[in-house]
């Protein structure tokens, strides 16, 4: 449904006067940041919210302070209008300590959780996925806040745009997706790549309001955000709203090409400036003199450049600041060790942990493709959709990019999300919110949020499904700094390592080697216990040569172990258990006492998390080594269909006896 707001409904002198103050200090703030940008005391880039001004000041005047938004890179007045400091945000684009992120942000990442500002983000659409995950947040902490996600309408055209709302209101989530539709993209119009005449009309799809509003106007843009926001709180779930509006300046103030836009059009929507109509409104509806608008200006102008100053004056941030922000501290965990005749398999160890953490913390849920009823493909979830129900259970649609930054929106706002992903391959589709959202979150915003999210499920080969559905990705992950990878080899691991996980409050990477769910069963204590994340295991104690390996091909090390003490050679094999954090103490102790060092994994050798072990061995323990490091994995080349090839591909018993044999 399309309709068009009327903007002839009044509001009080109070709201006109509110909005007003707030469009101003947008503005000045704006000019401000163009002027210091040319001075070279804002660096980068910053984009403007100049001529924009209604929307924000409209949106937010019709929220409360729990609720949350979600900008996108022109996200300066969004964050004004919600409160934020004025000398906080000037310092953070100055990137001084005393910004918001500590200087670490900048212009596309300011932010402030206290205020439920989820922050400006750097990449197009990305605000939707993490503002539906707000909006699950809520609905699981049984308030009636809403949460709102800002972008232009270029992000309307990302696939997250059209998950993200239809994951709204399938769930009939408390979100509402503003479209700033200024009309251009850097330089192509918005008409040029879009198929639909106004964006609004692409709610029709998902059965939700789709409204169009005069951008430009203050109190248009308030009274329709106040109907969206009723909606929500009563549990009617989402609303797409277009602001139809028009920037005054270019793309970003680095941008320096020719303005692409006619001057004819540009002319008209500078005649239709939201602050100049809103003084007209303000002194027809509201009463205001001329002496009351040159205070308002005065005032302005004086926090602006008090703010200035306190940027200025500002220290900029130390090293021990960037790197202190990456990771939030990992939990002290004692564990008992799997002295027990109980036995479980490895997926009935990881639902163990899973029921045991929800029935503990009520934070904790899970969600992911067919989760719920089937138990997943694997089996892993069976049985929790009847203990917790299909709020704590959650099947997702098949949208993995926009249910995993759902996670992450959850996340942030305070709950604890285990996201299945049924295939890991499928992962791929994720990265943006892997890698850009959830792993630089907290850095982003200077190392005080949390983002206490696990994304699990199987990965690697050997049950013949081919190239896409095969892989063994850690070296991805490993080489992303904010995030913690975790790869358990046996069911007592992954029991005490998926408990870790989901009590860690950074984003934890689970990975699970579809060999393992297939192994045999191992002793798992019934107690709820958790394994310190990065802390390896001696699996098997040895002098002659040491076998760092991962995962599915720990059992198979300890078998080839087992075989070469028949010729008297002692194997030692060490499981790392965590690749990030990697205890590097314990790898390094091995290699000094047996000078020798083979790494298997699953993976391809070529790049793989192996290469990073050998560096740091050789780094570290050179002159220890009597033999070169050697590395066994998968060659280069895509998983095959046929079961023949299949095991030549992944290493085997045979073939890491062989390799140990030859270091030796």
């Amino acid at each position: 449904m399309n309709e068009s707001a009327s903007s002839n409904i009044t509001v009080g002198a109070e709201t006109l006067q509110e909005l007003y103050v707030t469009m101003r200090r947008i503005r000045a703030f704006e000019e401000k940041t163009a002027d210091l940008f040319q001075e070279g005391v804002v660096k980068g880039t910053a984009h403007s919210y100049k001529g924009e001004e209604a929307i924000a000041a409209g949106v937010c005047e019709a929220l409360r302070d729990d609720d949350i938004i979600a900008s996108y890179h022109r996200g300066h007045g969004h964050c004004i209008a919600k409160g934020a400091r004025i000398d906080r945000m000037m310092a953070e684009l100055m990137g001084r300590q005393t910004g918001y992120c500590q200087g670490l942000g900048g212009s596309m990442h300011i932010a402030d959780m206290e205020l439920n500002i989820m922050g400006a983000n750097g990449i197009v659409g990305a605000a939707m996925p993490l503002a539906t995950g707000a909006g699950l947040a809520a609905k699981l902490q049984g308030t009636d806040k809403v949460a709102v996600a800002f972008f232009g309408d270029g992000a309307s055209n990302q696939g997250v745009f059209h998950e993200s709302l239809n994951l709204a209101a399938v769930w009939k989530l408390p979100v509402i997706f503003v479209c700033e539709n200024n009309q251009y993209a850097l330089s192509t119009s918005y008409r040029n790549t879009t198929a639909v005449t106004q964006v609004s009309n692409r709610a029709a799809s998902y059965e939700i309001p789709g409204i169009t509003v005069d951008g430009n106007d203050g109190v248009e843009v308030y009274l329709v955000l106040r109907e969206a926001v009723d909606r929500a709180r009563a549990g009617e779930g989402p609303t797409l709203i277009e602001a139809m509006t028009y920037r005054h300046g270019q793309h970003s103030l680095r941008v320096n090409l020719r303005d692409p836009r006619p001057e004819d059009e540009l002319e008209s929507w500078m005649n239709r400036d939201p602050i100049h109509r809103m003084e007209e409104r303000l002194t027809s509806e509201g009463g205001f003199s001329e002496a009351q608008f040159d205070e308002t200006t005065q005032a302005v102008e004086e926090e602006l450049e008090t703010a200035v100053t306190y940027g200025r004056e500002s220290p900029e941030p130390p090293v021990n600041v960037m790197l202190e922000s990456v990771y939030a501290p990992h939990a002290a965990h004692t564990e008992p060790g799997p002295e027990t005749e109980r036995m479980l398999s490895y997926p009935e160890a990881l639902n163990e942990a899973l029921d045991q953490e929800m029935l503990r913390d009520d934070r904790v849920f899970l969600m992911g493709e067919d989760v719920g009823a089937t138990g997943g493909i694997f089996g892993v979830s069976k049985g929790l959709m009847e203990r917790y129900g299909a709020e704590r259970v959650r099947d997702t649609p098949i949208s993995e990019a926009t249910f995993v930054g759902c996670g992450v929106g959850a996340a942030i706002a305070g709950m604890r999300p285990v996201v299945e992903i049924q295939i890991f391959d499928f992962v791929a589709l994720t990265m943006d919110m892997l890698v850009n959202q959830a792993a630089k979150f907290r850095f982003m915003l200077g190392g005080k949020p949390s983002v206490p999210l696990v994304v699990r499920g199987p990965q690697g080969g050997g049950i013949r499904l081919a190239a896409q559905h095969s892989q063994s990705l850690e070296a991805w992950f490993t080489h992303v700094p904010g995030l913690v990878v975790a790869a358990p080899s046996s069911p007592y691991d992954a029991k005490g390592l998926l408990v870790a996980a989901i009590r860690d409050e950074n984003p934890v990477v689970f990975l699970e080697q579809k060999l393992l769910y297939l192994g045999g069963n191992g002793p798992v204590p019934e107690e709820l216990y958790a394994i310190p994340l990065g802390k390896a295991d001696i699996k098997r104690a040895g002098t002659d040569v040491t076998v760092v390996a991962t995962s599915a091909m720990v059992p198979r090390a300890l078998s080839a172990a087992t075989v070469l003490e028949r010729d008297g050679i002692s194997v030692e094999v060490i499981d790392p258990r965590t690749l990030q954090p990697l205890d590097e103490e314990t790898i390094l102790a091995s290699v000094r006492k047996t000078n020798r060092l083979l790494i298997v994994h699953e993976a391809w050798v070529r790049g793989g998390f192996g290469a990073e072990v050998a560096a740091m061995v050789v780094d570290k323990a050179f002159d220890y080594l009597d033999a070169p490091v050697a590395r066994l994995g998968a060659p280069h080349t895509p998983m095959p269909y046929n079961d023949r090839l299949e095991l030549e591909v992944i290493p085997s018993q045979e073939r890491i006896v062989d390799s140990i044999r030859a270091l030796l």
